[in-house]
C-alpha cells in the first residue's frame, strides 16, 4: 500500500464514525504511545469459572503475535494467552498457553523470529500455535504481497515442526476500496485453504462495534475486550488442537 493510500486510510477515519471501528481493529497491534491501564475491576476477572475437572495430558499452546497477543497495557494475567488457558481449562482442557506476543511486530518481524521461538521452547511438545499478525503491515503501508509472503514463510517453518496452526484473521477498512479490502482480506483465507490450518476470520469482531471495549487510546482493547475476545476463539482453539494420544491422566 502506498503513502497515499496510507494517508488516505488515516483520513477516512476521520472523516467517517462508521468505519472507526475497523480501523481501530487494524491499528491495534501497533506499539502506541503508554496510557493509563483501566484499573482492574471485578468485571475484569476471567469470566469462566472452572466447572469441568482438568483431565488428560498438558497441552501446549504458543501464542505467536503482536501487542494483541502480548496484553498491551494490561495486567499479565488479563493478556489473551493467560485469558484463554483460563477458558481452556474451565473446559476441562489442561492448557498451557505461551505468550510470544511482541508489540509493533510486523509479519517481516514475525519471520524472523519464529525459529528462534520454536527453538527456545524445543523442550516442549507444542500442540498448537495461535499466529496473529498483519495488522501492523496493513497500518504502516506494507504491500500486500510481502504480508502474504512473511505469513507464508512462519506458517511453513511452524509445519515443518509437525505443529497444527489456528490463524487469526485481520480485515482492512471499507475506505481503502473493496479491490485492496478483498486482496488483504483474502490473505488469511487463502493462506488457511492453501496450508489447511484453521481459521478465525476476523480476530477482534467481538470489538467490532463496541468502542467502550477499547483502552483510553481507542486502539488496544480493555482487559474486558480481551475477554470477549477469548469468548468468542476459545471453542475454535479448543476444537483445533489435535486428539490426545496416550492414556489420560488427572491433573
Amino acid at each position: 500500500m502506498s503513502k497515499p493510500v496510507l494517508s488516505r486510510w488515516h483520513s477516512a477515519i476521520r472523516a467517517s464514525s462508521i468505519t472507526i471501528p475497523a480501523a481501530l481493529a487494524l491499528s491495534a497491534c501497533a506499539e502506541e504511545a503508554p496510557v493509563t491501564p483501566p484499573e482492574p475491576t471485578a468485571s475484569t476477572a476471567s469470566s469462566v469459572e472452572d466447572p469441568l475437572p482438568v483431565m488428560g495430558p498438558e497441552r501446549v499452546i504458543l501464542g505467536f503475535g503482536d501487542s494483541l497477543m502480548a496484553g498491551y497495557q494490561v495486567e499479565e494475567a488479563q493478556g489473551y494467552p493467560e485469558t484463554l488457558e483460563r477458558a481452556l481449562r474451565g473446559k476441562g482442557i489442561n492448557a498451557r498457553v505461551i505468550d510470544a506476543g511482541v508489540s509493533g511486530d510486523t509479519t517481516a518481524a514475525g519471520a524472523q523470529r519464529i525459529a528462534f521461538v520454536l527453538d527456545n521452547n524445543a523442550d516442549k511438545t507444542i500442540d498448537l500455535a495461535i499466529i496473529e499478525l498483519g495488522g501492523n503491515d496493513l497500518l504502516r503501508g506494507i504491500p500486500v504481497e510481502q504480508t502474504r509472503a512473511n505469513l507464508s514463510a512462519i506458517i511453513e517453518e511452524v509445519q515443518s515442526r509437525d505443529i497444527p496452526i489456528i490463524l487469526m484473521g485481520m480485515r482492512a477498512p471499507p475506505n481503502l476500496g473493496a479491490d485492496f479490502v478483498g486482496q488483504f482480506d483474502g490473505i488469511y483465507t487463502d493462506l488457511a485453504s492453501q496450508y489447511g490450518t484453521a481459521l478465525v476470520p476476523f480476530f477482534m469482531e467481538p470489538l467490532f462495534q463496541n468502542p467502550d471495549l477499547f483502552q483510553g487510546d481507542r486502539v488496544h482493547p480493555t482487559a474486558q475486550g480481551i475477554e470477549e475476545m477469548v469468548n468468542a476463539t476459545v471453542d475454535d482453539v479448543a476444537a483445533a488442537l489435535p486428539e490426545q494420544t496416550g492414556p489420560e491422566k488427572t491433573d
